[in-house]
C-alpha cells in the first residue's frame, strides 16, 4: 500500500535544502559579518542612532585595525557592542587640548567632528599600551570611551565596520 505524501528520501532533501541556507547565514554572521543596530548618538553624525551597521569580523586577524577605522567591541562598562573610531595605537600619546585632538603630538584633522561642541574638551596626554588601541566617540562631547574606560585591547575587537571607514 502506497503511503500519500513525501517519501522518506524526499523529506530528507527537503530537509537539506531547508538547512542549508540556515546554516549559510549562521556561517556568514559567526564568521564573516554581523549586523549591529547602533543605540546611541556617540558617533553622530558619521553613524545616526538607530543605524545599522554591518561589522566584518576577520579585520582583527588581517590587521586591518588601524587608526581612524571604525571598530565594535564589547563595552568595558556593560558588556553591550560598541562603535568606536580607534585613535591611536600601541605606543601612541593621545591627548586632547581646547577639542582638538593630538597624536604624538601632532594634530588630527577631523573632519567628522563638530568642535564647536566639544569646545573646551582636555585629556591626557596618555600613552596606549601594547597590544591596544584608543578609541573614541565621534559626538566627544556625549560619548563614554577611553577617556573613561581606558585602552581596548586589540583582541577585545570584534570587528571593524564596513563603512564610515577613513
Amino acid at each position: 500500500m502506497e503511503q500519500a505524501g513525501l517519501g522518506s528520501r524526499s523529506r530528507r532533501r527537503l530537509l537539506v535544502a531547508a538547512l542549508i541556507p540556515v546554516l549559510a547565514v549562521l556561517a556568514v554572521r559567526t564568521w564573516l559579518v554581523e549586523p549591529v543596530a547602533v543605540s546611541s548618538d556617540s558617533m553622530a553624525p558619521t553613524i545616526p542612532p538607530g543605524a545599522v551597521v554591518f561589522v566584518y569580523k576577520p579585520a582583527a586577524a588581517a590587521g586591518l585595525i588601524r587608526n581612524g577605522v571604525v571598530v565594535a567591541f564589547a563595552s568595558p562598562v556593560d558588556g553591550r557592542t560598541v562603535i568606536k573610531r580607534v585613535i591611536a595605537g600601541e605606543g601612541q600619546r593621545v591627548a586632547i587640548r581646547d577639542s582638538e585632538l593630538f597624536v604624538d603630538e601632532v594634530p588630527v584633522v577631523e573632519p567628522f567632528i563638530d568642535h564647536s561642541r566639544i569646545d573646551g574638551t582636555y585629556f591626557g596626554p596618555e600613552t596606549v599600551p601594547a597590544g591596544s588601541v584608543f578609541v573614541l566617540g565621534d559626538n566627544r562631547g556625549v560619548s563614554i570611551d577611553s577617556r573613561d574606560f581606558g585602552a581596548v585591547p586589540i583582541a577585545a575587537i570584534q570587528g571593524t565596520l564596513l563603512t564610515g571607514q577613513k
